[in-house]
C-alpha cells in the first residue's frame, strides 16, 4: 500500500473519433505523452475522462490500455466510484483484476448519503479490494461534502484508504485533513488553482486537469514545490494561472478538451450530455490563452476565429 503518491496526477480526458466512438491510437498518444512528461501517475476514467458516459466494455478497455501503456514507468489510479456500493465495488474489483495501481472513489452523487452512508460506501469498496483507494471529496458536482471526521474514521477502518483527493474548494478543510490523517496519508488538490497553497500546508501533489495540454509544466511546478522551492513554482503557477482558470470556462471537460482540439492532440468531440463550448467569446478567450502560453500560433488564432 505504500505507494509514492506525491507529484502530478494526470486526469486524462477520453478522446472519441468522428463517430463518437473511443479512439484507442489517441489514447494511447497522450498516455504516452504523459509519460514522456514525467507525471507520478495517471487517472483514467475519471470525471475530466468522462466516466459517467462511459459504457463498462469501455471503462475496462481503458483501465487495461493505461496498465499496458503505464508498466513501470507511471502509476495507474482508476476511477471506479459510482453513486452505486455494489456497482463500485464491482468495478474497483475489475480494476483490480486488470493491474490498477489504485482506485479513485468519487462521493457518491445525486443520491446524497449522509456520513454515516459515505463511511459504509467507502468502507465496503475498500475492503472489498487488495488495492491504495483514494476517495474523492467535490461536494459541487456530488452535492454531499466528505467531513473530515468521517475520512479519519475510514482511515482507522480500511489500511488501504492511503490518500484523498481534495476538491471541496476549502483550505481550511483541507489543512485539517492533513493534520488529522496519519503520516502515510496523501492529500492531493482536485484544483489546478489550489495546488501551491495544499503543498504549502504539507500536501503531496495534484490530480490536474491542466496537465492534459501542459504536463512538463505542471511537473516542473509541483516538483519545485514539493523541494520546497515556492519562488520557482509561484512563478509557473502564476504563468499557468490564466490557464487554470480557463479549465472552467464551462463544466470540465469541456474547455480542456476544446482546447486540446485547438493544439491537435485529439478532436473535439464529447459524449451527451457534454457538448462543445457554447459561447463563441470562450472559444475566443481560450485560443487567446493558448496563444499567449506559446502553444497555439497567433495566425492560426486569427484563421480560426473568421
Amino acid at each position: 500500500m505504500n505507494l509514492p503518491l506525491k507529484g502530478v496526477f494526470t486526469a486524462i480526458v477520453t478522446p472519441f473519433d468522428q463517430n463518437g466512438d473511443l479512439d484507442e491510437k489517441t489514447y494511447a498518444d497522450l498516455v504516452k505523452r504523459q509519460l514522456d512528461a514525467g507525471v507520478t501517475g495517471i487517472v483514467a476514467c475519471g470525471t475530466t475522462g468522462e466516466s459517467p458516459t462511459l459504457t463498462h466494455d469501455e471503462l475496462m478497455r481503458i483501465i487495461q490500455m493505461t496498465v499496458e501503456l503505464a508498466a513501470g514507468k507511471a502509476l495507474v489510479i482508476a476511477g471506479t466510484g459510482t453513486y452505486s456500493t455494489r456497482q463500485s465495488v464491482q468495478l474497483t474489483r475489475q480494476a483490480m483484476a486488470a493491474g490498477a495501481d489504485a482506485a479513485l472513489l468519487v462521493n457518491p452523487y445525486y443520491n446524497k448519503p449522509s456520513q454515516e452512508g459515505l463511511f459504509l460506501h467507502f468502507r465496503e469498496i475498500a475492503n472489498s479490494v487488495d488495492i491504495p483507494c483514494i476517495p474523492y471529496n467535490i461536494k459541487g458536482r456530488t452535492a454531499v461534502n466528505l467531513e473530515t471526521d468521517t475520512l479519519v474514521r475510514l482511515c482507522e477502518a480500511c489500511p488501504n484508504i492511503v490518500g484523498v483527493k481534495e476538491a471541496s474548494g476549502d483550505i481550511q478543510q483541507m489543512k485539517e485533513v492533513i493534520e488529522r490523517t496519519p503520516g502515510y496519508f496523501s492529500v492531493l488538490s482536485g484544483d489546478d488553482n489550489m495546488t501551491l497553497d495544499l503543498i504549502s500546508e504539507g500536501g503531496h501533489g495534484v490530480v490536474s486537469v491542466a496537465s492534459n495540454l501542459v504536463p512538463e509544466k505542471m511537473v516542473a511546478m509541483v516538483n519545485h514545490a514539493l523541494a520546497g522551492d515556492f519562488q520557482a513554482a509561484r512563478e509557473l503557477d502564476y504563468e499557468l494561472g490564466i490557464l487554470f482558470k480557463a479549465t472552467f470556462l464551462e463544466t470540465n471537460p469541456i474547455p480542456i478538451k476544446a482546447a486540446m482540439a485547438m493544439v491537435g492532440l485529439c478532436l473535439e468531440k464529447y459524449r451527451l450530455p457534454l457538448c462543445p463550448l457554447s459561447k463563441e467569446t470562450y472559444r475566443i478567450r481560450l485560443k487567446e490563452i493558448l496563444e499567449e502560453l506559446g502553444l497555439l500560433e497567433k495566425e492560426t488564432i486569427h484563421a480560426m476565429a473568421v
